[in-house]
């Protein structure tokens, strides 16, 4: 037998003056109304806009349905809010909430929802060089302007230059669980990765690059400091830059700094002691940059 079921049952009993009655029209619902607070963090760092503007847009804007800065803000918000599949967003297109940080409730053409879907926020992601381009692909990036980027709010975050700062060097492993391309079994992890690089200072990320796994740790490290390091400058001329970072002699955990930047570092690993260290360690100590 076919089941019955109502969404109203109408008024159970009262208690006082006040009527008690049972509803399941709940209407629209989200879970995900933290985000609200989001956008007033947004607001104030502008990070979807400047984001956004890390890419060129090449579509006609008659066509275009969903913008950049929607596409953005909708991947942003929804990491930040655990939703790190792509295949989340064909349900997250239609969450009100989302909608409301983007400014935009209703589609424009019939037959859309007001957000992206995963097809739609995968091409952005596969969004190439704007210098390389490409006749298969709209939307490009500029990745100059990205790594500037994180290395500007960091800058910002800051009322007055600091006396001193510490750039912390890390490479670790991106486990894999497929046949992704570029995918190779690394030896002290114990299975198969990338090994992206990653610089903080403190809890701020100022270069993250994805690299595949059978090179060196340190593979790059030199030329991602030089550059954070000289953009730093520009506005900080006078701070004490210190780097933080594996010895090449600490085998087998990757190193991280190489021989060329650990003789002109300031102070390694054993600045936090971290590490022990042998009377045949030397290390020269001088100001980076």
């Amino acid at each position: 037998m076919q089941t019955q079921c109502t969404g109203k049952l109408g008024e159970i009993g009262r208690v006082g003056q006040r009527r008690i009655a049972l509803d399941f029209d709940g209407g629209t619902l989200s879970s995900d109304a933290g985000a609200l607070l989001l956008r007033d963090v947004d607001r104030t760092l502008r990070l979807t806009d400047r984001v956004a503007r890390c890419f060129e847009d090449g579509r006609s804007a008659l066509l275009v349905e969903h913008s950049v800065r929607t596409l953005v803000m909708q991947r942003i918000v929804g990491i930040a809010l655990g939703y790190e599949d792509l295949n989340d967003h064909d349900e997250l297109r239609r969450d009100p909430v989302l909608a409301t940080l983007a400014g935009k409730l209703e589609a424009r053409r019939k037959g859309c929802q007001a957000l992206a879907g995963k097809s739609t926020l995968n091409r952005l992601e596969h969004a190439p060089d704007t210098r390389e381009g490409s006749r298969y692909h709209k939307i490009g990036h500029d990745p100059a302007a990205f790594e500037s980027l994180f290395v500007d709010l960091f800058i910002e975050a800051h009322a007055a230059a600091p006396d001193e700062i510490v750039l912390d060097l890390d490479a670790t492993d991106d486990p894999l669980h497929g046949q992704q391309e570029g995918r190779f079994f690394h030896g002290y992890y114990g299975h198969y990765c990338y090994l992206p690089l990653y610089i903080f200072c403190g809890r701020h990320l100022l270069a993250a690059k994805l690299r595949r796994a059978n090179i060196d740790a340190a593979a790059g490290a030199r030329e991602e400091v030089e550059r954070i390091v000289h953009h730093i400058r520009r506005h900080w001329p006078a701070v004490r830059i210190i780097l933080l970072g594996k010895h090449p002699r600490e085998r087998p955990n990757p190193p991280v700094v190489p021989p060329a930047i650990a003789q002109r570092v300031l102070k390694l690993d054993d600045f936090r002691g971290q590490t022990r260290r042998t009377p045949g360690d030397r290390l020269s100590v001088r100001n980076a940059g």
